[in-house]
């Protein structure tokens, strides 16, 4: 019995003195595995654990990545926890772009969160690329170069005279609204409408310009960067000219000379419509001319043929002793003093006349 205690106890501690080895193994594995990365956090003032670093791994994070990152936050003045960091990390944010975004807003006195740069950078956009815009404004120009061929702004004032424009526009990231709120895009859109509408107002294309900042003033008190990522310090005119006379040196006598042509060619046609007029008038009248002469003849004709029941009608009271032949004696006699007496009369109204 005591032989078998024996052995098994010797058993027992090879295979305890098996395990510590491999633990011992394990160990100097993974402190040669991280050594470099934890001395280096521990010597900057960035201390990570064995323990997290480990933790990472496991987690398929890359210990580096994040310790670098937690390095230049501490050597900053700022503090991130790791599990922030780590937690960024598995969302799919850029760990390193959303520390540095971090240290030049701290460094430029903005105010901007870990949570919020966080926010901003898994929604899809360039946090280091907002803080530097915030800091340093960017330009953009309107119309984009997708939005127009020519590059230009196609506008009319109200003297109906074509106006190319081109503007500038300094913008300053938002990063309050830069979650959420619209991007470049929108803000050339609304400038664009700002500047053609403000043109479109403008009593003549010479008030525009003599005074385009007036038009760029109006477009900038419009308040276009309401809901975008974006607030706009200001909006220049960089370059106005008349669409179709960029190359006449004297461009008010150009346009004399066009609005000219256009009013005599406004006048040619209101005069050939007018004869137009004139004519179909007298196509009308010569209608209505040959139509009294159909009635004239219509009732010359009805006369005709009333003369003739005349004597139709004399017979007819001869027959029936209606009349004697006195009686038609008489009545020649008054048609004859009334013939008499109308050419009398005829004659002295030619004479009268003379």
């Amino acid at each position: 019995m005591d032989y078998i205690t024996l052995a098994a106890t010797g058993n027992l501690r090879v295979a305890f003195g098996i395990v510590l080895f491999i633990v011992l193994i394990l160990f100097i594995g993974v402190v040669l595995k991280f050594a470099g990365v934890w001395v280096r956090a521990y010597m900057s003032g960035a201390r990570v654990s064995l323990w997290q670093l480990v933790g990472m791994s496991l987690r398929r994070i890359p210990p580096s990545l994040i310790v670098d990152a937690r390095i230049s936050l501490i050597k900053a003045g700022l503090s991130v926890t790791v599990n922030n960091m780590e937690s960024h990390y598995l969302a799919g944010g850029d760990v390193i772009n959303v520390a540095r975004a971090l240290i030049a807003a701290d460094k430029a006195n903005i105010a901007l969160s870990f949570e919020r740069a966080q926010a901003i950078d898994l929604a899809g956009r360039d946090v280091e690329e907002a803080v530097r815009t915030s800091v340093q404004p960017k330009v953009i120009n309107c119309p984009g170069e997708s939005q127009s061929e020519t590059g230009m702004l196609d506008a009319v004032a109200k003297d109906g005279i074509r106006l190319l424009v081109k503007a500038r526009v300094t913008v300053r990231a938002n990063l309050e609204r830069l979650v959420g709120g619209a991007g470049e895009e929108t803000i050339i859109a609304r400038v664009g409408q700002g500047i053609v509408s403000a043109i479109g107002s403008a009593p003549s294309y010479k008030d525009v310009l003599e005074n385009p900042d007036k038009i760029s003033q109006k477009v900038l008190n419009s308040g276009l960067d309401s809901q975008t990522g974006f607030e706009i310090v200001s909006i220049d005119i960089a370059d106005i000219s008349v669409a179709g006379v960029s190359a006449v040196s004297n461009v008010g006598a150009q346009l004399e000379t066009e609005r000219a042509e256009a009013d005599k060619k406004m006048r040619q046609a209101e005069a050939e419509g007018r004869r137009a007029m004139a004519v179909a008038y007298e196509q009308e009248m010569r209608a209505k001319v040959q139509e009294m002469r159909a009635r004239v003849q219509e009732m010359q004709a009805k006369v005709t043929e009333a003369k003739a029941e005349v004597p139709k009608a004399i017979a007819e009271a001869f027959r029936n002793g209606s009349i004697g032949v006195m009686d038609y004696y008489r009545l020649n006699n008054i048609k004859s003093d009334t013939s008499m007496r109308q050419s009398i009369a005829g004659n002295d109204e030619e004479s009268d006349n003379k």
